[in-house]
């Protein structure tokens, strides 16, 4: 028997956490005259997203329209789960780019090699996956369903606080 669910909205500060607990997400971007979303490996560094891909379609929207949503999904039953979405803009980070740009390609294979030891090393398991970005974050949202009763005692993320006498958001869906 499936238990009722409460929905709870997170505050951005779990929101960050989900996101940075986490490792594959998917990227919702333009794409000519369409809306296209990917799943995608990716590291979470404060009010940044870093991802690396191979050059390629994808690439190529995402220099034309950088504006950008991401989410990320923790799913433990129907009724037991944690969503967060981020929009933001993407940046590419080039390694032959001025000091900026050079100073931040660094933090961002910094960041990817914390996912990937070997990154753009010579052992590097995806070395054709070259190409470096990162989404600044500018907005973060997130909601998470749990059963009704349910012990929230060692919840990897806490539901965000309610001011007294306010019930908790709720959808007709998920």
């Amino acid at each position: 028997m499936m238990m009722r669910p409460e929905f709870l909205v997170l505050t951005p500060e779990d929101c960050h956490k989900v996101l940075e607990w986490n490792n594959v997400g998917r990227l919702a971007f333009l794409n000519s005259t369409f809306v296209d979303i990917e799943p995608i490996s990716y590291v979470a560094s404060g009010d940044w997203i870093f991802f690396r891909s191979a050059y390629g379609a994808k690439l190529e929207a995402l220099v034309r329209h950088p504006f950008v949503a991401f989410e990320v999904d923790q799913v433990a039953a129907p009724t037991s789960w944690v969503s967060v979405v981020a929009h933001g803009t993407i940046y590419m980070l080039p390694p032959d780019g001025g000091p900026v740009e050079k100073r931040e390609f660094m933090r961002a294979v910094d960041a990817l090699r914390k996912l990937a030891p070997a990154a753009f090393t010579m052992d590097d398991p995806t070395p054709e996956r070259e190409n470096v970005y990162g989404m600044h974050i500018d907005r973060v949202a997130g909601r998470m369903a749990q059963p009704v009763g349910a012990d929230r005692m060692g919840r990897v993320v806490q539901p965000a606080r309610r001011p007294p006498g306010k019930r908790s958001a709720t959808t007709n869906g998920s």
